[in-house]
This record gives structure tokens, sequence and C-alpha cells, in this order.
């Protein structure tokens, strides 16, 4: 058998090191060295994508991925897409247009939907049914994943918009 080997590499914006076995799965490693649980097994062949993550920003199959590969690199997961406790608009989408249903193959459409908006803010309906194909849905039909998809896509090219102030504003007591 081979020696364990060392790896370093950043996962959700966070630089990791760990020693792992050679053979060790990049989903294995994420589930259970780091409790990452959010990216699901499922086939451990490449079919169903709920393992889907993003390797230095390219949606891949961590089921059929080494964690030794992934050494210098940068990983997300579904994990790493909500900030400071609020939902990524890719995630609002999904809830709001009920793109998940038993949950099961969500972080991997999640983190297709996420590789395919970077590089396409405007996707037409082919284009995000090609990037779905290789992610496994048994209970939504495609249809909600897909207006999933579009109301993601909606909300990210709109521009920004400044959060509310959460203070009281202060008058001087004279109408304008």
């Amino acid at each position: 058998m081979a020696a364990s080997q060392h790896v370093s590499l950043t996962v959700n914006g966070r630089s990791v090191q760990a020693v792992v076995e050679p053979r060790l799965l990049l989903v294995h490693f994420l589930r259970e060295s780091l409790g990452l649980t959010g990216t699901h097994v499922g086939c451990d062949t490449t079919h169903c994508g709920a393992c889907t993550v993003l390797l230095d920003g390219k949606a891949i199959k961590s089921c059929t991925q080494l964690a030794v590969q992934a050494d210098g690199r940068e990983v997300l997961t579904v994990e790493g897409l909500a900030k400071d406790g609020e939902l990524h608009p890719i995630q609002e989408a999904f809830l709001a247009r009920h793109g998940l249903q038993c949950g099961f193959c969500t972080p991997g459409m999640l983190m297709t939907t996420y590789a395919l908006l970077n590089a396409n803010r405007k996707p037409t309906e082919e284009q995000i049914r090609a990037a779905i194909s290789g992610n496994l849905c048994r209970c939504t039909g495609y249809v909600k994943v897909v207006d999933s998809v579009r109301q993601a896509a909606r909300t990210l090219a709109r521009p920004a918009r400044a959060k509310p102030r959460t203070g009281r504003r202060r008058t001087t007591g004279r109408r304008r």
C-alpha cells in the first residue's frame, strides 16, 4: 500500500492541510475529514451528480476525483455558497421556484448552476438543460430546476441593491 500523502488546498475560502491515503476520493475527504456533508454520495460512478463541487471554478464530480488531485487547488462546496448567514441568490431561487424536492440532488444542482452562471449569465433553456444533464433528479422532472436556474440568472443579472439601513433616521423635527 502506498504511503499517505500530505495535501494542502483551499476549501470554501479556507486553507486546509491534511494527510490522506492516496486512494481517498475527494467526496469522502470533504465529508469525512472536513465534515462538509452537503456534498452527497450517490452512485460513485459519475452518473448522478449529487457529489458535484467546483474545482478551480469548474464543476466536477468529486466521487471520481482523488483528494490528492486537489492538492494546491481550490474547492467550493455547497456549504461555501452562503455568506454571512445569507443564502446565495442561486439557493434563494431554488427555494422560491421549488427546484428542490427531497434535496438529495440539490447540492449538485446548485454547484452545477453556480458554474454555469459564472460562465454564462444569460443561458438559454437548452444551455441550462445541457449543463444539468449530468445531474439526476427523480423528484422535480427538471421543469422546476430549469425555472430555478432561470430565476437565479435573472437575479444575478440585476445590479446589486444597497441593503436597507437598520437604524432610525434622524430628523430635525421640521417637515419638508
